[in-house]
């Protein structure tokens, strides 16, 4: 087979890496992907905005099979495009993709189905939105409508900084089409959790649950970002509780996308906080998540491009996911300035010192210069480990960073991946 692979993230160099050893793949390709992919599959010259582009890639090449990584060539309607000409290609629809697009959408589709979430409130005029945040108690969540990198959500102690974000989310000019609706809901307390489907729009197959590191310093201090490390699976989540998220968050949701007439199929990633009246979700991604997949694609054991083809026919109802006994850690090296402005083209030292099977560097943003590997993002690298405990993981991938491994000038990371976990302990039953 012959694969193609949308993006230019961690996510997508740890989907090829996992779709490599597939014996049912001959050839992957990723548009565009990055310095890392390069090494796994031949990378294309095509941004993921380029959706006409990549059909006319997919007829030339004869792909059999397109993995969408990030969200926006989905809202912009690459798997209508593609299905169109009978093309397979894993992700929901331009309509279905609504679910992460729009909060608005998403909310609404949770307070009509009655699928636990978060009380809020909806506005499109700034100064209505001020008013409302004159007379509410605090901290109080707010949201832009649209997407937002990862970075279109704050919550506020005050009011003074409420309306500071509003501010910023409103003149914006890159993201001033997302800010034209604004959500503002209440404050949920618990530990948020990831929890990933691959769905054919009625049955569904669910990922181990991972937990992301959204803040950009230690204990979920600083802005947020995309996304600064995550593991897999998470501890304090038993058997009982992923049936109670499947049964009362997951499948909910898919019968409410159908009765809206946007059949879901591909990736569902409800992002969810455990609360004490139990799991709801804060907000739908429809796709992979970064950097989760990362970990997830070290644990699991089946064979990944056998999942999406059971996908591609409906017949995900009898079909089983086995995943790797232990823990996954992985552990994001961004540039100085990101989430802000940050400079790139600073040279990658220590990618060849990583001599253990359990360790993966899996690229975000990175090039070649001069033969040499040089920042090129915000978010470089993810330096990713897999081991029996989540303690012996934790150190394992914390050990390849630094002067005397992995490291760049003006490097960034959180020192606390995974350790959240370690609280409840490592045994996952």
């Amino acid at each position: 087979m012959k694969i193609l692979i949308i993006g230019s993230g961690g996510r997508e160099h740890a989907l090829g890496w996992k779709i490599k050893q597939s014996p049912l793949v001959k050839k992957i390709y990723f548009a565009p992907g990055n310095h890392g992919t390069k090494d796994i599959g031949e990378n294309v010259s095509i941004e993921v905005t380029e959706i006409g582009k990549l059909l006319k890639f997919s007829k030339e090449k004869k792909i059999d099979l397109t993995v969408v990584g990030p969200e926006t060539p989905l809202v912009l309607g690459v798997v209508d495009l593609f299905k169109k000409e009978k093309l397979k290609i894993i992700g929901p629809s331009k309509k279905a993709s609504q679910i992460e697009s729009s909060k608005t959408f998403a909310k609404e589709l949770m307070t009509k189905y009655k699928i636990p979430t978060a009380k809020y409130f909806s506005f499109t005029n700034l100064n209505d939105a001020k008013k409302y945040l004159q007379h509410v108690k605090y901290p109080q969540v707010i949201k832009a409508d649209g997407l937002f990198l990862g970075k279109g959500v704050a919550v506020c102690k005050s009011r003074k900084e409420a309306e500071k974000f509003l501010s910023e989310l409103t003149i914006n000019k890159t993201f001033i089409e997302s800010a034209k609706k604004i959500i503002i809901e209440e404050c949920l307390y618990g530990q948020e959790i990831s929890f990933m489907v691959i769905t054919d729009g009625k049955d569904f197959i669910s990922f181990l649950p991972s937990q992301d590191h959204k803040r950009l310093n230690e204990n979920n201090q600083g802005p947020n970002t995309g996304g600064m490390g995550a593991y897999a699976p998470v501890p304090f989540l038993d058997k009982d509780l992923i049936k109670k998220i499947e049964k009362e968050i997951v499948a909910p949701t898919l019968k409410a996308m159908a009765k809206e007439g946007c059949l879901y199929q591909g990736i569902l990633y409800p992002g969810l906080i455990l609360t004490r009246e139990g799991p709801k979700v804060l907000e739908y991604n429809c796709r992979f998540g970064d950097p989760e997949t990362q970990p997830l694609m070290m644990q699991l054991e089946s064979d990944l491009v056998e999942i999406f083809l059971t996908q591609q026919k409906n017949k995900l109802k009898n079909k089983k996911i086995i995943f790797k006994k232990g823990f996954s850690v992985g552990v994001v090296l961004t540039s100085a300035g990101y989430p802000g402005e940050y400079k790139k083209g600073d040279q990658i030292h220590g990618l060849d010192k990583i001599n253990d099977k359990d360790v993966q560097i899996f690229h975000a943003g990175t090039k070649e210069i001069d033969k040499k590997t040089v920042t090129n993002g915000g978010r470089v690298l993810s330096v990713t480990a897999t081991g029996p405990t989540l303690e012996e993981t934790i150190k394992k991938a914390y050990q390849y960073i630094g002067k005397k491994a992995v490291h760049f000038k003006g490097i960034q990371y959180r020192k606390d991946i995974g350790k959240n976990g370690l609280i409840f302990g490592d045994k996952y039953d």
